[in-house]
Formats: C-alpha cells, structure tokens, sequence
C-alpha cells in the first residue's frame, strides 16, 4: 500500500457515516452514488477497490441481493461500473 493510499484510509469515513442503500426510497441509491462520488473527487488516492468493497455493507436488503448476485455473475468491477449498474437497475423503481 502507497504512503497516499494509507493517508486516505485514514480519511476515510467509517462505514457507519455511510449512506445505506435498501430499495426503500425512490432516489436513496442516488444518495449513496453522490457520497461516493464525493468521496472520491476529496479523495483522489483512494483505491477503486476500496470504494466497491465497502459495497456489501451500505447495500440493504433486496439491493444487497442484487449485489451478490451481480457480482456473482460479472465478477470484479470497478465503482464506475458498479454506479451505472446501480442507477441502471433503480433509477426506474424496479
């Protein structure tokens, strides 16, 4: 891990300041794709890796399914992947 990438760990917010995405919400996935991307613009060193790790714990419910199952079937992806997924999937309230 670079000195930069261990700078940003340090920064970064704690799972629990993280928006959850459950499906209840008719925008709350944008909410959480708006954090991230926040993130990410304060925080250029973080990992792509990171961001989509910590994916399991802020996806709820039937998004958390969904995740798995993504996963499941098209493996490792980066955050710009799994963001037009995310908004592909719920932006319609399906």
């Amino acid at each position: 891990m670079s000195y930069s990438e261990k700078e940003a760990l340090k920064q970064l917010p704690v799972a629990s300041r993280w928006p959850k995405f459950s499906c209840k919400g008719e925008y709350d996935h944008m909410e959480l794709i708006d954090y991230i991307d926040g993130l990410l613009i304060n925080l250029p060193s973080i990992p792509d890796y990171w961001i989509t790790a910590r994916l399991n714990t802020e996806l709820k419910g039937h998004a958390s399914i969904w995740h798995t199952e993504m996963k499941e079937i098209h493996g490792t992806r980066n955050w710009p992947w799994w963001k037009s997924q995310i908004i592909q999937k719920y932006s319609n309230g399906t």
